[in-house]
């Protein structure tokens, strides 16, 4: 069983909600992301989603966008993304790791290269932003193969048809963005994300994490209530850029775990979502 799967098992049983931090690897700097990635889970991340540099980051907001192009001007490209993955892995066997990002670094690889490199690194899911369910169909078996869950995004128009047919291809969870726009935008009505979630839920057996929009422990807890994954992403970034300075990560280590532990601490109390997980 991948690990996506045991930790979503283990949390339902646990009647707890999924914390799910993402970070741009390489940012601030290359040496600082495996540190920075044992730092979230000892402030409660249940799955780390790590985002993959690319230069046209077309569905990002300014923040993620330009986190990814300080990683990238530092040397950051597919192969060191892995390799950090492989370091994490020395002392971690059990977190989940999702590679988030877009499709152009992975076809410069190799479809199958990819996959056999990141099975290897310890990689379990993976979500290419830019591959629609359409041109998706020879790329999934590929994943599965070398048991990488394809993780897929659904949007507040996402229609029941477009649901049902990210049923059928998803694996390990889906990932509901609960905002219309990039990362990092605008406003969350809790009550229409709760909406939402429901309706995926009728439809979709996996787990549900929804993302954008989530900035404190205050929303994280109110997103909590309805899904089973709570990510947060642009509001880490900022955490890391606020705090960083160099050759001494001991602030931004201290931050990161204020805000994460904050969330997590939210989430517990509020009991978590107990809807079924299949």
């Amino acid at each position: 069983m991948n690990r996506i799967d045991r930790r979503f098992l283990t949390l339902k049983e646990q009647q707890r909600t999924a914390l799910i931090p993402f970070v741009t690897a390489g940012f601030p700097r290359p040496e600082v992301t495996v540190p920075l990635m044992h730092c979230m889970v000892a402030a409660g991340a249940d799955v780390i989603e790590l985002g993959v540099p690319f230069s046209d980051p077309m569905a990002d907001g300014p923040v993620i966008q330009k986190a990814g192009e300080q990683a990238l001007a530092q040397g950051m490209d597919l192969a060191r993304v892995l390799a950090q993955v492989a370091e994490f892995r020395r002392d971690d066997a059990s977190t989940p790791v999702v590679l988030m990002g877009y499709m152009n670094p992975l076809e410069a690889m190799g479809h199958e290269v990819f996959a056999q490199r990141a099975q290897h690194a310890g990689v379990d899911g993976v979500l290419t932003v830019d591959v629609p369910l359409e041109e998706a169909q020879d790329w999934v078996p590929t994943l599965q193969h070398y048991d990488l869950q394809p993780i897929f995004l659904l949007a507040p128009t996402s229609n029941t048809e477009r649901i049902r047919r990210t049923a059928e291809l998803a694996r390990g969870y889906v990932y509901y963005v609960s905002l219309k726009g990039v990362t990092g935008s605008a406003v969350l009505n809790t009550t229409e994300v709760a909406e939402r979630v429901a309706l995926i839920k009728r439809q979709i057996t996996l787990p549900v994490g929804v993302g954008f929009g989530i900035r404190d422990a205050v929303s994280a807890a109110a997103i909590g209530a309805c899904a089973d994954a709570v990510i947060v992403g642009s509001a880490l970034i900022e955490c890391l850029a606020a705090h960083a300075q160099p050759h001494n990560e001991t602030n931004m280590f201290a931050a990161v775990t204020e805000l994460l532990g904050g969330m997590r601490q939210a989430l517990d109390q509020c009991g978590g979502n107990s809807g079924d997980i299949s």
